[in-house]
């Protein structure tokens, strides 16, 4: 019997094989959304490049982190830059346009944009992701 009563305690779903989970009346596909990562120079690029995601509906969210440091190798040297970070919530489909886009938008002659798919997370924000980004 107690074995029962926790069961009915128990109300978010979560059944990791498959990678779905219910909570409350929300649903969420493993994978249906990336998190996209974007380098740029200064806190102004980021912002043009941000606005320009946003409002084309490449993305519900861009968050921008300042001052990091990006050590890496190019054309044969080890390079020190500071940079800022983008943040970038999208749905997976939408990785490719977004891609194009900040292509033809960002300075670098090699722009940064990788994505990981979205595995778990607050099923309400998630919704709300798909909602502002359109298939």
């Amino acid at each position: 019997m107690a074995l029962l009563g926790i069961l009915f305690m128990y109300t978010p779903l979560r059944i990791v094989g498959t990678r779905f989970f219910s909570m409350a009346s929300e649903v969420y596909i493993s994978g249906t959304h990336s998190a996209a990562f974007i380098t740029c120079p200064n806190d102004t690029v980021a912002k043009e490049i941000a606005r320009g995601i946003v409002e084309k509906k490449l993305a519900a969210c861009v968050n921008i982190v300042p001052q990091i440091t990006s050590i890496y190798e190019w054309k044969g040297k080890i390079e020190e830059d500071s940079e800022v970070l983008m943040m970038i919530k999208t749905r997976s489909s939408k990785v490719p346009a977004l891609t194009e886009f900040v292509r033809s938008v960002h300075p670098y002659e090699v722009a940064e944009v990788i994505s990981l798919p979205i595995d778990q997370g607050n099923p309400p924000y998630l919704k709300w992701v798909g909602d502002v980004v359109p298939e």
